[in-house]
């Protein structure tokens, strides 16, 4: 259990980091372009990560999950071979998928999007996609062996370059009344960003291989089959996401004219809602996504050793802990989000939708570790179809909603929250067919109950506003720990846990 825990406290902090410095990119980008540029760049945005989700095709969790399983099994010096079949399948989706990307685009921004100057944005971003690409497959060779500092400083050294390139640069090259080309300079750093990351990484995993056995097996190639069994399923689910996102703003920008909002509010409206306001929601997630990047090797290692007290542990403890998560985000974020909003981010409308969403984003913390969960224990199909049925509600209600005059982007934002609550109760539902997992609902109701109890309860005990923001969120933190230890979800015994491992490590 120790490794398992050192590598998630690891990435926690690590990831805490990268949090904090993407969400002081965010502020300076939203304060220095602009509210349009900002919303083109995140219209954008989504077609690159669904490019790269084609050219990965889910080959880096495939290498998490395999060298984990070698690992436990001694045969460490098969790892090379690993790298060479993924690299092989990666090399061959890129040539087909790169250029029809590259020939998608004019369709894309000029009739999709409706923004013809948004092109030069995409084709940025599609020359991002072979770095980050190279990128993937060394982090999952990381994830699988258990080394997750890299990982780790890979994502701060991007960011902190995000900072320094958006702080220096941007402001230096901005065309004032040109928010497309503002929105492709930012893309530009976001590439460069990556180009630090992924150099980083390079290194140190050359370095490793130099260091270890893996370097001593330089012939042959790993069976396809292991790979892409994990790889497929995976990526079916990666891509259906990740198409889902594609296709968001599309259906977003869509609705809104339907329902008589043009094309540069929806765009900036569209801007707010994924720029600002679900990363600020998503920003305490650096919990729960360090557990689903450690879970994938972790599980997969006790499964494939039969240790099923071992396998048992570490999905509670890691569903507990995104439980709790969510119950601190949603308290803090349904009380206090509308104000943070605006004072972080300087935004005059849309900060009122926190109220909505902070509730549903409760589910969005276990969402992460149970797609893993699933993953590494054999059911990575389920995974895909959940995540499938989640998207296609969210798109199908988004539509729906959002062209209504009455309901506008109050619709976007239920159909956002809707697709959350759709695939991580089925998530739950899959999991509790497990019997050798032993979880079910009952280990989320009670601190939900709590985040209820303290956004009814705090107001009335203590009212907002009369001690400053900052002040403010520590009496929710503080009055929902309270309620926690009542309702037994903290015990005394979880702070001595919490002293030994620090001692441990110290």
């Amino acid at each position: 259990m120790s490794s398992f825990i050192r590598g998630t406290l690891v990435l926690m902090i690590a990831v805490f980091m990268t949090k904090l410095l993407g969400f002081v990119y965010r502020i300076q980008f939203m304060r220095v372009a602009g509210e349009e540029a900002v919303g083109i760049y995140m219209t954008a945005f989504p077609a690159f990560i669904f490019f790269l989700s084609l050219v990965q095709l889910g080959v880096p969790i495939a290498i998490a999950k395999v060298i984990a399983e070698l690992k436990a099994k001694g045969e460490t010096t098969r790892f090379s071979q690993v790298m060479r079949t993924s690299t092989m399948i990666t090399i061959c989706t890129a040539l087909v998928f790169i250029p029809l990307s590259i020939l998608f685009i004019p369709y894309l921004s000029e009739s999709l999007l409706g923004n013809a100057a948004s092109a030069t944005a995409l084709y940025v971003g599609v020359g991002i996609v072979p770095i980050a690409a190279i990128g993937g497959m060394i982090r999952g060779y990381f994830q699988g062996i258990a080394r997750l500092e890299e990982t780790a400083w890979s994502q701060i050294i991007e960011q902190f370059v995000r900072i320094l390139l958006i702080t220096w640069m941007l402001p230096y090259f901005l065309v004032d009344g040109n928010a497309a080309l503002n929105a492709a300079i930012a893309m530009i750093i976001t590439l460069l960003a990556e180009v630090a990351s992924v150099f980083y990484l390079w290194m140190k995993y050359r370095k490793h291989k130099k260091t270890s056995r893996v370097s001593k097996n330089k012939d042959g190639h790993y069976p396809l089959g292991p790979l892409l069994s994990v790889a497929l399923p995976s990526s079916g689910s990666r891509l259906f996401g990740t198409f889902t996102w594609f296709l968001e703003p599309i259906i977003f920008l869509r609705a809104l004219a339907v329902s008589g909002i043009t094309a540069a509010a929806a765009t900036s409206l569209y801007g707010i809602i994924s720029g600002v306001l679900i990363p600020l929601l998503l920003f305490p997630s650096f919990i729960s996504y360090a557990l689903s990047v450690v879970l994938v090797p972790a599980v997969s290692g006790a499964s494939a050793a039969g240790n099923i007290s071992k396998l048992q542990e570490r999905i509670h403890l890691s569903l507990r802990l995104s439980a709790l998560t969510g119950a601190f985000a949603a308290a803090v974020f349904f009380i206090h989000g509308e104000e943070m909003a605006k004072a972080l981010f300087h935004i005059k409308e849309g900060a009122s939708y926190m109220v909505i969403l902070a509730p549903i984003f409760f589910f969005y913390y276990i969402q992460s570790p149970l797609f893993s969960i699933l993953q590494a224990t054999n059911e990575a199909k389920a995974a895909m179809m959940n995540s499938v049925y989640g998207g296609i509600a969210k798109l199908v209600v988004m539509f729906a909603l959002a062209s209504q005059p009455g309901l506008q982007e109050t619709g976007a934002i239920l159909a956002i929250g809707f697709g959350v609550l759709i695939t991580s109760f089925l998530h739950v539902a899959t999991l509790r067919k497990n019997k050798k997992t032993n979880t079910g609902f009952t280990m989320f109701a009670l601190p939900y109950a709590s985040f209820i109890m303290t956004a009814i309860m705090r107001p009335l005990f203590f009212p907002t506003g009369n001690y400053g923001l900052w002040l403010d969120c520590g009496i929710t933190v503080l009055f929902l720990t309270v309620v926690l230890f009542f309702t037994g979800q903290l015990q005394r015994g979880d702070l001595r846990h919490l002293k030994k491992i620090f001692a441990r490590y110290k």
